[in-house]
Order: C-alpha cells, then structure tokens, then sequence
C-alpha cells in the first residue's frame, strides 16, 4: 500500500492532528526532522498541488511512535532499529503491537471488514520473510485490516 495512504487511514482512525502526527514521529527519534507542512503535504491527494511521497523513512518512524504513543517507551530496552523497508506485513507488525492485538482481535477486525482469514494465513504474514511459510501481505488485505480497525477504534459497526 501507499505509504501516505497508510498515514492519512491511521490519522483518520485516530483522529489526530497534524501537530500530532508530528509529535509521534518525534516519539522514535526527537531530532527526526519532520514539520506539521510536511504532514500536510503527505496528506494531500497525488493529484493535488504540494503533494509529497511519504519516504519509508518517515512512515517508519511514525509507526514506531505510534507503539510509544500507545504503549509506553520501555527504557529498560535498546532502542530498535528503525525499518529500512516498510511493507505491508511491517505496518501490520506494528500495529498489531501498538493496538495490543491478539490473533482472536486481528480475525475479527478482518472479519468486520468482509475480509476472513484462515489461522495459518494470519499467522504467515508474521513469519520472518526467510521462514518457508512467510507470506507477503497484500495491499487488499491491508486496507481492509485498517478498515476494521478503524470500525474498532471509532466505534462504527
């Protein structure tokens, strides 16, 4: 999925702000060079004057503030490294984790959607990309992941 498209859904079912995208981008790094005209011109349709490609980079970052966001820094850890490569299993890594969910949640936020899955094929898109059963999360899958979410977070459904 587009990196922006993931950033407007997830500002959207949170209902932030662009000052507040921005403050969570800053949670992962505090000297991460990201301002409320950057958000704003990552928010923008393509087609729309003053639009920007959200770079890896920046989503990465957003997402792992959103985990400290919602779950607290545990100081005791290292910090992680940041994704280099933001996928679609990556983005449904970490929300999985900054929304607390367990495989029960994740099959039924997809099931809200319209959108089952099996156990195995759940527990696939988890794997390490080396892992034989790895399997990469599809576009399809994602938005209709956030979607459900969405429905979660904001009460609809």
């Amino acid at each position: 999925m587009i990196n922006n498209d993931v950033l407007r859904a997830i500002r959207y079912m949170l209902d932030l702000s662009d000052g507040k995208v921005v403050e969570i981008t800053q949670l992962a790094d505090a000297n991460f060079p990201i301002a409320k005209e950057d958000v704003q011109a990552f928010l923008k349709k393509d087609e729309e004057p003053g639009y920007v490609e959200c770079s890896n980079k920046v989503l990465a970052h957003f997402l792992d503030g959103l985990v400290f966001y919602r779950r607290g820094r545990d100081e005791s850890l290292p910090p992680r490294p940041v994704e280099k490569r933001v996928t679609n299993n990556v983005v449904l890594k970490k929300l999985r984790v900054a929304f607390e969910l367990k495989d029960v949640d994740m099959h039924q936020i997809l099931e809200s959607a319209g959108f089952p899955v099996s156990k195995p094929e759940l527990s696939a898109l988890f794997r390490q990309p080396d892992h034989k059963n790895f399997k990469l999360c599809g576009d399809q899958l994602l938005r209709n992941f956030l979607k459900g979410l969405t429905m979660r977070v904001r009460g609809a459904g």
